[in-house]
């Protein structure tokens, strides 16, 4: 039962610790100022509608995420 228990202890603590570097990535995204207005973002305004799909944003986090899980992977 104390096993159960602690493997659960040691999940929460994993997912807090995911969290807080999640929340302090949204809070320097803000800081960032190309971030969200590459070249390769879409932005389209019309009179009552506007459509943002970052694309290119999208494609630099992901290259960038997946470089620094590789390199944390490496063991």
């Amino acid at each position: 039962m104390t096993d159960g228990l602690e493997s659960i202890g040691k999940a929460l603590l994993v997912a807090g610790v995911l969290f807080l570097v999640l929340g302090g990535l949204f809070i320097l995204a803000g800081k960032v100022p190309w971030l969200g207005r590459l070249p390769g973002d879409i932005l389209i305004k019309r009179k009552h509608f506007t459509f943002y799909f970052p694309l290119a944003t999208g494609i630099v986090l992901s290259i960038l995420l997946t470089l620094i899980l590789w390199l944390l992977s490496r063991r």
